[in-house]
């Protein structure tokens, strides 16, 4: 039976989790929530009794669900470990979680769809304010990433050896947030070295914006439209 993932195209979180499903291989159908028309979907009705956070991704295993996209990652990679997203050492799993929750959990959140509407309809910050609010945490974001990442033995083609994993998975929709906002990522090289070999993977190019049944026929670097 196939598994459920509750997602809209543009959430950098679904993305993560779509990337993880398919490098593991693993069969799922995408059930789109759209999070932006009308105040969001996921803030009413039967997704939010389904998940009372409200937010994308869920993931639904038989009469299972599970919220918050690192959270589904860890739960594929213990029902299915191969291919692995984490390394076999205790000490490389958790550099690799540190640096993906550098991504999941300092980078995104301060630019997450729900925060921007905030500080606009709530706060009446201006577009312009809000701009330079998600730029400057952005770019605070990449400049650590990429010191961590350009001077760590670690890092082969990708962010941990030459297979793709958990940081990869978090980076790859984070790069497409920092291109759709047009920052220069010149001073990333690491990033953007990784970010390339990452998108000449069937896994991650089926998981990207374009590529979904949700897709509203746009720029994939493109705001999303209200």
């Amino acid at each position: 039976m196939k598994t459920q993932l509750y997602s809209f195209w543009r959430s950098s979180a679904a993305f993560r989790v779509r990337i993880a499903l398919n490098l593991k291989g693993l069969n799922y159908e995408v059930i789109p929530i759209h999070i932006v028309k009308s105040g969001g979907a996921q803030t009413a009705g039967e997704f939010a009794n389904k998940n009372p956070n409200r937010l994308v991704p869920l993931y639904t295993d038989g009469p299972h669900t599970i919220h918050q996209s690192l959270a589904i990652i860890e739960y594929l990679e213990e029902i299915q470990s191969s291919p692995p997203l984490l390394p076999q050492t205790a000490i490389d799993r958790a550099w690799v979680r540190s640096v993906a929750m550098d991504i999941a959990m300092e980078i995104h959140p301060l630019n997450n769809l729900r925060v921007m509407r905030y500080l606009m309809k709530t706060l009446g910050v201006s577009a312009e304010a809000k701009d330079a609010w998600s730029h400057h945490w952005m770019v605070l974001g990449l400049e650590s990433l990429e010191k961590q990442l350009s001077g760590d033995t670690r890092v082969g083609r990708f962010a941990y050896g030459d297979q793709p994993g958990l940081i990869d998975i978090c980076l790859v929709p984070q790069i497409f947030n920092a291109l759709s906002a047009k920052i220069d990522m010149t001073s990333y090289p690491t990033l953007m070295k990784i970010f390339h070999q990452c998108m000449k993977l069937p896994a991650f190019i089926d998981a990207s914006w374009e590529k979904q049944i949700d897709a509203e026929g746009l720029n994939p670097l493109s705001p999303p439209q209200e």
